[in-house]
């Protein structure tokens, strides 16, 4: 039985299930806020639903078939909510799941790209590092596209696993010293080879910026897939509302209104929305969504889901 509820602080509520036409999101945990980030800032007239698969969260020490199944389930949930498109931000899901998800459903999906071509393109150097998870390095699509951008091209790849990050990000630790300590121990190794540009190969690493730039030079480039991902799924979604209704996608002038769904399947949500909410202000103050814009990023809803 799936269980949709409010979180809210005089306990829980249950909310009824409706259909809303929205961009559906997954992630492991918080980390796919990033790329919601993205999303929004492209698409500030948009309904979202982001789920953190919080209760099996990191995904990257987990098998492929935990891992499909699991996308499989909140894919299946999202697309009875009215998702017009799906976006698997996660790198470790795209490489696990990605095809099969594509396969079984008749909705598009946008996954985490490598960003690995950018980086060999912009390298001065010819060394590029990439931080990533176990479940990313092993992945088809990271492996052919490091082939094809940077091993053909002679351009050397220094990996890393970011064992413990991911965690770090989940107990609202991205700024600790405690993170930096950890980061600087991934990325020393990488600048001590001569790399001038790291990929963040996970969506939570962007929430640790900060403290990769702490622990690197100022000419150290880091490569954040997450912008062009937006971009494909605005391209995907604009192409999904120009078929000819047989798709459930509507376009905008038939919409009432819109609003963000940030739901988790674990216990705790108090980190998932301190980032929800540090992101809608973040561009709520940038100065480019108008009123009704603000208004719908402002209607923003936290549950709690047991799939």
């Amino acid at each position: 039985m799936q269980h949709f509820c409010y979180i809210c602080g005089a306990g829980v509520v249950i909310r009824p299930q409706k259909r809303v036409f929205m961009i559906g999101i997954f992630d492991s945990g918080a980390g796919g806020l990033s790329v919601w980030k993205e999303l929004v800032k492209l698409m500030p007239s948009e309904s979202y639903f982001y789920i953190s698969d919080a209760a099996f969260c990191p995904y990257g020490p987990k098998s492929k078939n935990l891992i499909l199944e699991r996308a499989t389930l909140i894919s299946r949930f999202l697309i009875e909510r009215g998702a017009e498109i799906i976006v698997a931000a996660c790198n470790t899901a795209t490489a696990a799941a990605i095809k099969e998800l594509r396969q079984l459903f008749d909705i598009p999906f946008v996954g985490m790209e490598p960003a690995v071509k950018p980086a060999a393109l912009l390298t001065k150097t010819g060394t590029i590092g990439v931080l990533a998870t176990q479940g990313t390095f092993k992945g088809s699509l990271y492996l052919a596209t490091s082939e094809k951008y940077a091993l053909n091209k002679q351009v050397k790849i220094i990996e890393q696993v970011g064992e413990g990050l991911v965690e770090l990000v989940e107990q609202g630790k991205a700024d600790s010293p405690e993170a930096e300590q950890l980061v600087k121990k991934y990325i020393d190794p990488m600048t001590a080879a001569g790399a001038d540009c790291v990929v963040l190969g996970c969506t939570h690493y962007p929430f640790l910026e900060k403290a990769i730039r702490k622990v690197s030079s100022d000419n150290f480039n880091i490569i954040n897939p997450a912008p062009a991902v937006a971009k494909r799924a605005l391209h995907l979604l604009e192409n999904v509302r120009k078929t000819d209704g047989a798709n459930p996608g509507i376009k905008k002038s038939e919409k009432s209104g819109f609003e963000t769904t940030i739901a988790t399947t674990g216990s705790k949500s108090d980190v998932l929305e301190k980032l929800a909410n540090d992101i809608t202000q973040e561009i709520l103050s940038n100065g480019l969504t108008n009123e009704s814009q603000k208004a719908g990023l402002k209607k923003k809803f936290i549950v709690s889901l047991d799939i």
